[in-house]
């Protein structure tokens, strides 16, 4: 199996949305197709259809998350939320935000914030 890490570079190298390039990454060991983690993610990326929110990094990394250690009962949840928020707790230590446009210094939601990042 190819590293989940290696697999999100080429995955977003290849033109993958953040949120995409992720999830699809840990499609198969979460044990989902590909072309349906990818379909899921596809209005994710640019921090939530370009809106320049959430990264779409974070919120792929928290639906493979919820895949493979997630609840599927209101009982359990409190052990996933509490694994989600170490989670963004540590990026957020790592990269000082979870937001998308603070990411990547632009504002992605404007056609003109949008060229200058690509």
């Amino acid at each position: 199996m190819t590293d989940p890490i290696e697999a999100t570079g080429e995955y977003f190298a290849q033109g993958l949305n953040c949120s995409q390039a992720v999830l699809a990454a840990f499609a198969s060991q979460s044990g989902i197709p590909q072309r349906v983690a990818l379909r899921i993610a596809s209005p994710l990326g640019g921090g939530i259809a370009r809106q320049g929110q959430v990264c779409g990094a974070v919120t792929g990394a928290l639906m493979a998350l919820g895949l493979q250690r997630g609840s599927d009962t209101p009982q359990a949840k409190e052990e996933t939320y509490q694994i989600a928020g170490e989670f963004i707790r540590r990026f957020k230590e790592t990269y000082g935000t979870i937001l998308c446009s603070e990411l990547i210094g632009y504002d992605i939601s404007t056609p003109d914030g949008l060229d200058v990042a690509r």
